[in-house]
């Protein structure tokens, strides 16, 4: 394969890592270029969305992570790498012919983890230094990397990850064998912390991570508890869910000998966890006050915040004219920016209906159930 070929492949199967983009909303759906490759919408802190282009450099894996089709006894036909020269070059030369937001780079473990890591920061070291790049850079911290290599990627990156997969160390030893999970997993996330808190070298880079929803039959709940403490100790920027696709991992995985889950539930389900990851981070819920089913898991057929609603019921109504910030956010149907709106508007006449500042259709329907405006 040439290097364009190469490059075609390994970006398509960076599709299985989400750690940067693809959450509830359609407008962080991942799509193609004009030349095939994935390119991602990226959400900007002054609005509106950036493009990142993402790759692996190699789609061959010593790991044996029994979910990913790239795994060392997986069935991947075109296993191929790209050097840090060929990545660097391509996406300079990419840069050129479209704006992008910047490059996601992670890759297939390469004899070992240092290794691998030395592979991505060469990349990132050539496009800072050679190519004088001062765009984004998202660096996959790859599991069971030395605490060295970890630094030595935040200090040329924008932003890093490194996927948790599973909540908790009983439901991880179902997915690999090859990682432990409180060395390679727990470990660095919690050095990319420390490293990148407020006041550190490193506070500027963002840190994320994922989970693989489904693969080790956890429950919603399991997932929250953890997610709570990724964002109250760790202070990561974000969370992503990866619904586990069935037919891809090995026999074996509790997410294909358990799965009742249809294809679309399955989606489902990862949307409300990104909800519960909107209520947490937007709306101050806490993860105590999320409701599960008798099996642990979130309700696929009503939004979490509906939920909570429908179980607080002497919450209701919140009146539109008095109440304060938190008590809207806590109204179904309305979301931060309704609820600026109506923040706005009040202080300049007494609200009577959702209409007369202009929030319509199915929320303002939705809302109406929760709200009074005497």
């Amino acid at each position: 394969m040439n290097t364009i070929e190469k490059l075609h492949v390994l970006s398509e199967d960076s599709q299985y890592d989400l750690a940067c983009a693809c959450s509830s909303s359609p407008k962080e759906h991942r799509r193609r270029g004009l030349d095939g490759r994935w390119l991602y919408p990226v959400p900007l802190a002054r609005g509106g969305y950036g493009i990142m282009l993402k790759t692996l450099l190699s789609n061959a894996c010593s790991s044996d992570c029994r979910y990913c089709p790239l795994r060392t006894d997986g069935n991947t036909p075109r296993r191929c790498s790209l050097t840090p020269d060929e990545t660097a070059s391509l996406f300079m030369e990419y840069l050129k012919k479209q704006w992008l937001l910047g490059i996601f780079l992670s890759s297939g473990i390469v004899r070992s983890p240092d290794y691998t890591m030395q592979l991505l920061t060469d990349t990132a070291a050539l496009l800072r230094y050679k190519y004088r790049y001062r765009g984004y850079i998202h660096l996959k911290i790859i599991p069971g990397a030395s605490d060295a290599a970890v630094r030595y990627a935040l200090s040329l990156a924008s932003a890093v990850s490194l996927n948790i997969e599973a909540p908790g160390r009983d439901r991880f030893a179902k997915l690999s064998s090859y990682k432990d999970y409180d060395r390679d997993i727990i470990a660095p996330l919690k050095l990319m912390a420390a490293e990148t808190a407020a006041g550190s070298d490193h506070s500027r880079v963002k840190c994320t991570t994922q989970f693989i929803v489904g693969a080790s039959d956890e429950s919603d709940r399991e997932i929250v508890r953890y997610m709570d403490g990724i964002y109250s100790r760790l202070k990561f920027e974000r969370i992503y869910f990866s619904a586990y696709q069935a037919g891809l991992g090995r026999s074996e995985l509790p997410g294909e000998r358990n799965f009742t889950l249809s294809a679309d539930d399955r989606l489902t389900r990862e949307h409300r966890l990104y909800q519960v990851d909107f209520l947490m981070r937007s709306y101050h819920f806490q993860a105590d006050e999320i409701s599960y089913d008798s099996s642990g898991n979130l309700d696929l057929s009503r939004d979490p915040k509906e939920t909570w609603a429908v179980l607080h019921p002497e919450f209701f109504p919140v009146r539109i004219n008095s109440a304060d910030r938190e008590a809207l956010l806590r109204i179904p149907g309305l979301g931060p920016v309704s609820v600026q709106r109506i923040l706005k508007f009040r202080k300049e006449f007494r609200i009577r209906s959702f209409e007369q500042i202009g929030i319509k259709g199915k929320l303002a329907l939705k809302a109406a159930g929760f709200t009074d405006f005497q």
